[in-house]
């Protein structure tokens, strides 16, 4: 056993010995590509997403140098199909390009180096392992000589592989001779049929385009936006969670609200693993994710200068879906050309969740809610995010101080930019406006919309998140009505008496618009 060739199976001996939730029903996925025209397969999803896990597990189904009946009888895999014929069968080349650029820093070379540094770590192993099969003129040719001698093909598994790209994102030259390596090995003919039995390679973002297309073409790729059948392997499902919170004595409802990442039409919502875990373990639910990510930080991306971009991203903290076009995204941290890439990076990198129905984008937890609404503190934020919550902050200042001419200069001044609904003709869409004017509220107070209340339905109604003495707001919209009758609709309902525990100060507030004068009118009363 080596450190890159035939690692064995200790490190799925570990994982198995702890808490583990059964996921080696992905090695059948992989063993139906063995020897096939499709053998390379790429997976792309967000940091602690279980990507280094499944590595580790089939590190130890394929190894040949060790045996790995004992981990895998009692799995799932062991009642699918081709379990035995490929357990333990192939040579096993598993490559973390993390290390190998830990390693390059460590030893003070070029990130444009990496790919030399890991030729010849490979080799050098190989020559150890095999003597008579590194004499070779290069590694592929060393790679060849051993498959012929020993009769075994190489299962390629590559963790992190566009770590490299990530760290190279400003230097183009580095990432061709890292492309290149992988060409090399993967898009060959006078290597790949000869030494490939398969190959598995993850990470955050799909392969990096080259032009229109695919620097590596021939990996098909399961990329977040489009897992197909490996979707139920990208993170934990609901009924995994269930079985967990049942287990662990945790609220199921909770665990949702802070840890759904993930829909997809195949297999339904798909969890953050490690939130999930964290949570059992702590047995408190909690903002857990984020503290691991070493991902560029999410305010570089909210700060760039794409037309719409911000009020986008304010429309998403206030809880509303938008749609996104990732089909230019170019598969890196570079190469933006529009508002539409940055919000798909943030796909890929766990931010936001894509609905491929209706091409929308939304925030889809707790966890990462807490992650935007940081933005709202102001800190580190460019002028017009400024300009963004300063307003909104005055807006709320106004409703709680009972200012109903300045809060309807505020929605109106909202109504009239880009970013207000191409077609405002219904309640709606004054909804729509609403949420987004308030946007600060989100950073003190709890948003819960159509909130069942005496008898009736309140249509937004502003918790205050602690103790900060400020009041609850309850909004009544009306469309081509009045906004003393919203109020009255409010009192008549007894929307207040759901807040009846709440023991602090009540404020209702009234909006109507009316469609012949264009105007929006407000009445703000204290209870």
């Amino acid at each position: 056993m080596g450190i890159y060739f035939n690692p064995g199976n200790s490190g799925f001996q570990e994982v198995v010995r702890s808490e583990y939730v059964d996921k080696t029903g992905l090695i059948a996925l992989v063993n139906e590509t063995i020897g096939t025209k499709n053998k390379l397969t790429c997976i792309s999803r967000p940091r602690r997403f279980g990507k280094s896990f499944a590595a580790q597990m089939l590190c130890a189904y394929y190894d040949c140098s060790c045996d790995s009946h004992v981990l895998f009888d009692d799995k799932v895999i062991s009642k699918m199909k081709g379990y035995s014929e490929h357990l333990n069968q192939y040579h096993v080349l598993n490559l973390d390009i993390t290390h190998f650029l830990s390693a390059a820093q460590r030893k003070g070379i070029s990130v444009k180096e990496v790919p030399d540094l890991i030729v010849a770590a490979l080799w050098d192993e190989l020559r150890e392992i095999y003597p008579d099969c590194g004499r070779e003129k290069d590694f592929t040719a060393s790679l060849v000589h051993c498959v012929e001698k020993t009769g075994k093909k190489f299962v390629f598994i590559i963790d992190e592989w566009d770590a490299l790209i990530r760290e190279a994102k400003d230097d183009v030259d580095a990432q061709k001779r890292y492309l290149n390596l992988l060409r090399e090995w993967f898009k060959s003919n006078n290597v790949t049929p000869k030494v490939v039995a398969a190959a598995y390679m993850t990470g955050i973002l799909p392969v990096k385009k080259d032009g229109s297309q695919s620097a590596i073409s021939d990996f098909t790729e399961y990329p977040i936006l489009a897992p197909d059948e490996f979707a139920e392997f990208t993170g934990f499902t609901e009924e995994e969670v269930r079985k967990l919170c049942k287990k662990h004595g945790m609220s199921f409802e909770e665990a949702k609200k802070w840890y759904d990442g993930y829909e997809f039409s195949e297999v339904g919502a798909i969890y953050n693993p490690y939130s999930v875990m964290q949570a059992m373990r702590k047995k408190k639910f909690g903002s857990y994710w984020q503290r691991t990510s070493a991902a560029e930080s999410l305010m570089t991306y909210i700060n760039m200068d794409f037309e719409g971009l911000q009020e986008t991203i304010a429309s998403l903290i206030a809880g509303e879906d938008m749609e996104v076009k990732p089909e230019r995204f170019e598969n890196d941290f570079k190469t933006f050309h529009s508002k539409d890439d940055v919000l798909t990076l943030l796909i890929h990198l766990g931010y936001l969740t894509w609905q491929e129905e209706d091409r929308t984008v939304r925030i889809p937890n707790e966890e990462v809610r807490i992650e935007f609404e940081k933005i709202l503190e102001g800190t580190g934020v460019n002028a017009k995010w400024n300009e963004l919550i300063e307003r909104s902050q005055k807006l709320l200042r106004d409703t709680i101080a009972g200012n109903g001419e300045n809060v309807v200069k505020a929605i109106e001044a909202v109504r009239v930019t880009q970013y207000a609904p191409t077609f405002y003709n219904d309640e709606q869409a004054l909804r729509y406006v609403i949420k987004f004017a308030y946007i600060a509220a989100v950073d003190e107070y709890l948003k819960i919309e159509e909130l069942p209340s005496g008898k009736g339905i309140a249509d937004v109604v502003y918790l205050p998140k602690r103790k900060s003495g400020l009041p609850a707001l309850i909004v009544e919209l009306k469309w081509n009505k009045s906004s003393e009758g919203a109020i009255g609709q409010i009192r008549s309902k007894e929307y207040p008496e759901i807040l009846k525990d709440y023991g602090g100060e009540i404020v209702l507030v009234g909006i109507n618009y009316n469609e012949k004068t264009k105007v929006h009118s407000c009445v703000i009363e204290r209870v």
